[in-house]
């Protein structure tokens, strides 16, 4: 087919790749534009754009496609189908409809659960059990489509949305291939009315550790966040993130730092098995508390 490609991030990237080895025709690469970046803060391009221009295709990058000389443009390559996984615009009706088989989604949930900006933080926050993809026909409303193709995966005891990340990027990018594939004898599912939730985007303010909560809640905020914004804990003064965690047993007041860097919480307590002190890069727990002196409370 001969597709547009819609993307930005190091989500998207397996997705191009998987499209270009399928040998599909990508007329195009739509990202967002060079954000500044580094010490220096100079405009670095994104994931996507990087990977597009090694593979010698063609990139665009505008700031809004509302307007008709966007729009044009975006006609004129004459998509069979617009391929869109972590772009970072809204696409207007004009777009959607421009493509003969539309503009197909890849979403990292299973829809109608976690709508929105952060599927994978919100459903390893949340507890579940599952997530999965879902390939959706857009249409104007926030992930409101109907359903080509799903895939369930479990979500691991320890996983964080690192791990889940770069599962479901690849899971992502097998199962659009598939459902170019079968175009157009796939049947697209209405989502139901019942299940729907948000993921609403991460607020850094939600990232402080409270130890007086349950383990498990401490456990899945700490692996949710995990590698941004981080969630954190005051140490000596210091903010220092915590990564990977896992549940264990142990009995103390909330905070409590017990042997190695195991912490009581409201009921039950946590390990934690990775950190990153400020300025300097994650490593394993016994490593940092080597050069970090652990209080026997953390507040």
């Amino acid at each position: 087919m001969r597709l547009v490609f819609m993307g930005t991030p190091d989500f998207s990237v397996p997705v191009l790749d998987a499209l270009v080895a399928a040998a599909h025709d990508v007329a195009a690469v739509y990202c967002q534009p060079p954000r500044p970046a580094g010490r220096g803060k100079k405009d670095r391009p994104s994931p996507v754009q990087a990977r597009a221009e090694a593979l010698g295709l063609e990139v665009r990058h505008p700031v809004s496609l509302r307007s008709p000389e966007a729009q044009a443009e975006f006609a004129s390559f004459g998509a069979d189908a617009a391929v869109v996984v972590a772009y970072g615009l809204i696409l207007p009706q004009p777009v959607l409809d421009q493509p003969r088989f539309g503009c197909l989604n890849i979403h990292a949930s299973l829809l109608p659960r976690w709508r929105g900006a952060a599927p994978i933080h919100r459903a390893i926050m949340a507890g579940d059990a599952k997530t999965g993809i879902c390939i959706m026909q857009m249409e104007a409303g926030l992930d409101t489509g109907p359903v080509l193709l799903r895939a369930e995966t479990p979500i691991g005891a320890e996983e964080t949305t690192a791990d889940l990340h770069d599962r479901l990027s690849a899971l992502g990018a097998e199962k659009i291939v598939e459902a170019l594939e079968r175009l157009p004898k796939l049947q697209a599912e209405a989502q139901p009315e019942e299940g729907v939730t948000y993921a609403a985007k991460i607020d850094k303010a939600e990232a402080r550790v409270d130890w007086a909560r349950p383990a498990d809640e401490v456990d899945r905020l700490i692996r949710g966040l995990s590698p941004f914004p981080g969630a954190w804990a005051l140490i000596g003064g210091e903010r220092v993130k915590l990564l990977r965690s896992r549940l264990v047993e142990g009995r103390g007041a909330p905070g409590e730092v017990l042997h190695g860097f195991t912490v009581t919480c409201g009921t039950g307590a946590v390990e934690i098995l990775e950190a990153q002190r400020e300025g300097k890069r994650p490593m394993p727990a016994e490593e940092l508390a080597m050069g970090l002196d652990l209080p026997d409370r953390l507040s």
